[in-house]
C-alpha cells in the first residue's frame, strides 16, 4: 500500500485503502501496522489532525482490529 509521509514524532507515513477499509501506518520505530474497517472519515480526520500522534491515540489505536506487517 502507498504510503504518504507526515509531519509527526511518532508516525512516518500514513497510507489508506478506501475499497477495503485499510489504514496502515508506519511509525518512527519502523513498525508499519495496519488498521481494518476504517472509515474514510477516520483517515482524513487523521491526515488532517494537527498532532497525528495524538489522534492516533484517541481515535485509531484501541479501536480497530489491527495486525501487525512489520
Amino acid at each position: 500500500m502507498k504510503r504518504r509521509r507526515v509531519e509527526s514524532s511518532a508516525i512516518r507515513s500514513i497510507g489508506y485503502h478506501s475499497d477495503l477499509a485499510i489504514l496502515e501506518i508506519e511509525f518512527t520505530s519502523g513498525d508499519v501496522y495496519r488498521y481494518h474497517a476504517v472509515p474514510p472519515s477516520v483517515h482524513r480526520a487523521l491526515m488532517d489532525a494537527e498532532s497525528k500522534g495524538r489522534h492516533f491515540v484517541a481515535h485509531v489505536r484501541d479501536v480497530y482490529p489491527t495486525v501487525r506487517v512489520i
